[in-house]
């Protein structure tokens, strides 16, 4: 990982077999970030998605290894319990899944809460730090850390 910080925002550059969400929240701790917004692109082997069912207050993941394209990530960096906390979405693409390239050039799309994508080429990333904090506490209604202001 290398970057660098131009008043509250963060360029970064995510190299070849590190993983997104370990350096962030490694950025995070050494940058005393407390509240950002995070933004990206780039190439990953492997990337697991989540999403939530509220009904059943539960996550469903499913891993995706092969060549991907980070087409977006997007999300915010926060605390909780004084320790940093991520909560990022991602879309990948696969643009030769089954599909060839004459009949559908863009492929196939999966998005959802992204748990970790290790990175196959590059990625590029933007912190947009945000001057305070917002924490975030468990809530037993919904399953989930919220905002807590």
């Amino acid at each position: 990982m290398d970057y660098r910080r131009f008043g509250d925002k963060l360029v970064v550059r995510l190299d070849k077999g590190e993983e997104v969400c370990a350096k962030l929240l490694e950025l995070a701790e050494k940058e005393n970030i407390r509240l950002a917004s995070v933004s990206g692109i780039g190439a990953s082997g492997d990337v697991t998605l989540g999403v939530f069912n509220p009904r059943i207050r539960e996550y469903k993941s499913v891993r995706y290894e092969g060549d991907y394209e980070i087409a977006s990530l997007t999300g915010n960096l926060s605390r909780q319990d004084g320790k940093p906390y991520l909560h990022l979405h991602a879309v990948i693409g696969d643009p030769t899944d089954k599909f060839e390239w004459h009949h559908n050039p863009s492929g196939v799309t999966y998005s959802g809460h992204l748990n970790a994508a290790v990175i196959s080429a590059t990625c590029e990333l933007v912190v947009d730090v945000i001057d305070g904090e917002v924490g975030r506490k468990f809530s037993d209604d919904i399953g989930l850390n919220l905002y807590e202001f």
